[in-house]
């Protein structure tokens, strides 16, 4: 299965023809709204017109924009979807009035909001697409931890997105405490969590993965999908989130050919980490060839909610 991006105003008509020539449950779409919750892209207020003629709704008014986005969730449901994408600068997530909401629109559409009001503006926006995925169904992946654009001239020169992507630390505890709070132990809603921020593994991810029952931690994401960030991954997760409070492995690349070599090293990391834990005599031997099997493939198709995803769950899960 492999599983485009798009975002939030795109009609998909490459994934409509893949699913008239029986492709759609092989090819899909995944909703990544950046496009339309992030007011520091100068297309931000145009972006938003264009959603409020899509969807027939008032983009200006809180209500009409949530309304919209819930409407635009739908049609990617409706192609296939069954997962959304975030890409926000910072992990962080707000619980604030309608009134305030309402004011941080008004302001972001203005072009006038400030470095914190716009934070704030994707904080709460967070929250409401956790919201709306306990209503539809939907996985919400969280990809935090880039301070992207940093080389200000090549930015200048090309534009965003041109590489110059740095990470950074982030702060998960305090800053997704607010949607935890009010969401975290719905078992209707799955938040899948990736990071450029190897400390927080250890430190905060893995307890907070072991602990919320909407939580599990993606794999080792851009910097550290390689061979030492991989073992480093599972070195600071296991003992505390266990091995199903990941999803296995699922690629994250715009090099297609290099997805099946990927996957084949993925796999190869996991069999050796799970072979010095027989070794160690902390695991039968049984037990890691039933984890191989859940981390090469089973997991990932069970978070993503794919056809076909029961696998048989081991003791081994922590819950």
């Amino acid at each position: 299965c492999i599983a485009t991006t798009e975002g939030a105003l795109d009609e998909l008509p490459h994934h409509q023809k893949l699913r008239a020539a029986g492709w759609g449950d092989r090819v899909l779409s995944t909703f990544r709204p950046d496009d339309v919750v992030d007011p520091d892209r100068s297309e931000f207020a145009t972006n938003l017109a264009v959603l409020a003629a899509l969807t027939n709704e008032s983009t200006s008014r809180w209500s009409g924009y949530l309304n919209a986005l819930r409407a635009r969730r739908a049609f990617f449901r409706s192609m296939g979807a069954t997962a959304t994408d975030h890409g926000h600068p910072t992990a962080r997530t707000a619980d604030l009035s309608n009134s305030e909401c309402q004011r941080l629109l008004d302001v972001c559409l203005r072009g006038t909001g400030s470095p914190l009001e716009k934070e704030m503006f994707r904080a709460q926006l967070l929250t409401e697409m956790a919201a709306m995925s306990i209503d539809d169904g939907l996985v919400m992946q969280l990809h935090a931890g880039s301070q992207r654009n940093h080389n200000a001239q090549l930015f200048a020169r090309y534009g965003r997105d041109k590489g110059a992507d740095i990470p950074a630390p982030t702060n998960y505890v305090h800053a997704l405490h607010p949607l935890l709070n009010r969401y975290g132990n719905d078992p209707r809603l799955h938040i899948i969590l990736f990071t450029l921020d190897e400390g927080a593994y250890s430190r905060e991810l893995a307890p907070m993965a072991g602990h919320y029952p909407v939580l599990k931690l993606g794999p080792p994401w851009w910097f550290h999908d390689s061979v030492e960030g991989m073992l480093r991954f599972r070195r600071s997760t296991t003992e505390t989130a266990g091995f199903y409070n990941t999803v296995g492995f699922n690629d994250d690349t715009r090099a297609l050919l290099s997805i099946p070599a990927r996957h084949d090293l993925a796999r190869r990391i996991d069999s050796s980490y799970l072979a010095e834990l027989v070794a160690g005599h902390r695991l039968d031997e049984d037990e890691a060839a039933e984890l191989i099997v859940a981390l090469s493939y089973s997991l990932a198709k069970q978070a993503y909610r794919l056809s076909g995803s029961s696998p048989r769950m081991s003791t081994l899960s922590p819950r």
